[in-house]
């Protein structure tokens, strides 16, 4: 029995979740897996509920399952209130309690939805399929001290980007394993011309790059790297970065794919459970149209069916479903080039469902 936490959050995460229930249990019943979901508040809805955007039961329950599977979280109902008590406040609290330090984001670029990509066929090349693993637990978003000070002439804000030899240790040892395991090349981006941080990782990556010789090393600074994902995308395998840098990147990259909604993500640590969540927002302007993409959810379901509980051939038969569904034409309304039917949130679900079943 895998125990997963079903936190749909807010905005559409609560359409987005609902669809991917329905793929887990055509998977539960397909492969004979035994799935136990449960319920629980995070964000908004939790505010709404509970007055704090985390409480400790949810972290609790978040702590017994297996796996997390996680909506998105936010919107301008709750951009009035203190930082502390900001939605988005939900998954920092859940990564930095749970030790999820490292965040996954496959950036694939399905053959059928080429043509939905902004940048020329000539520079994504034949195939786009890299990864982007991004340190998740330290830099701006958790140092300290950060705030915002007054005085009688000024006003001053600051935040604190610190990074420890440990905390740079453990996710580059992740990404060279996982570089390892795909096409044997590992691109570090940082800032080290600038950034005493940045010295640090690199220094580190460099220590740690002696224990994996099979794996290509590059170096690269954050701005080249945001470039060169446009002009030669194709060139990455794997690429490692500190948290905010991968923050921006990788929100860049999913551009590539046509849609910010088609990614998933994972958020793993040395101890279960992981974090599976689509990376895009919880689109606010689009709530119960029907337009929300759950491909992204789905795909991050899939990746929690392979890393949380080793059922290889489970996830791989949820990634065929998705792209049978875009090759025969199914489009949601995101990714509309060469669709031959557009549908909604919950249609989409309805196919990939059936062809889970079919396969």
């Amino acid at each position: 029995m895998h125990k997963i936490a079903l936190i749909p959050g807010d905005g559409i995460g609560p359409e987005i979740i609902n669809e991917t229930v329905k793929i887990l249990k055509a998977v539960e019943k397909k492969f004979k897996i035994q799935l136990q979901l449960i319920d629980g508040f995070a964000g908004g809805a939790s505010i709404d509920t509970y007055g704090v955007p985390l409480t400790e039961e949810t972290l609790a329950l978040c702590k017994e399952c297996d796996a997390i599977l996680f909506g998105a979280v936010g919107g301008p109902k709750w951009d009035h209130l203190p930082k502390e008590l900001r939605p988005e406040q939900a998954i920092l609290l859940l990564r930095k309690s749970l030790g999820l330090y490292a965040n996954l984001r496959p950036i694939l670029l399905f053959d059928t939805l080429n043509d939905a990509s902004p940048i020329k066929q000539e520079f994504i090349g034949d195939k786009l399929d890299f990864l982007i693993v991004r340190e998740l637990t330290g830099g701006l978003y958790f140092g300290k001290p950060k705030g915002i000070e007054k005085t009688q002439d000024k006003i001053r804000a600051f935040d604190t980007m610190e990074y420890t030899y440990e905390e740079i240790e453990r996710v580059t040892h992740l990404a060279f394993e996982t570089a390892r395991n795909r096409r044997g090349c590992l691109t570090s981006v940082d800032k080290a011309n600038v950034l005493e941080t940045s010295r640090l990782w690199r220094s580190v990556v460099c220590e740690i790059a002696t224990d994996y010789p099979d794996v290509k090393l590059n170096h690269m600074y954050v701005d080249n790297c945001s470039m060169q994902l446009i002009l030669n995308p194709g060139q990455f395998d794997v690429i490692l970065t500190e948290n905010t840098f991968g923050d921006i990147l990788s929100d860049e990259a999913s551009v590539l794919t046509g849609s910010i909604g088609m990614l998933p993500s994972a958020s793993l640590g040395d101890e279960k459970p992981y974090l599976y969540e689509p990376i895009h927002g919880s689109a606010p302007d689009i709530v119960g149209t029907g337009k929300a993409n759950p491909i992204g959810t789905i795909l991050s379901a899939a990746m929690m069916l392979e890393y949380s509980f080793r059922e290889k051939e489970a996830s791989t038969v949820v990634k065929k479903a998705v792209e049978k569904a875009l090759n025969e034409g199914y489009r949601t309304y995101d990714i509309q080039v060469g669709a031959k039917k557009v549908v909604s949130t919950s249609q989409m679900g309805d196919i990939i469902e059936k062809y889970i079943k079919n396969l």
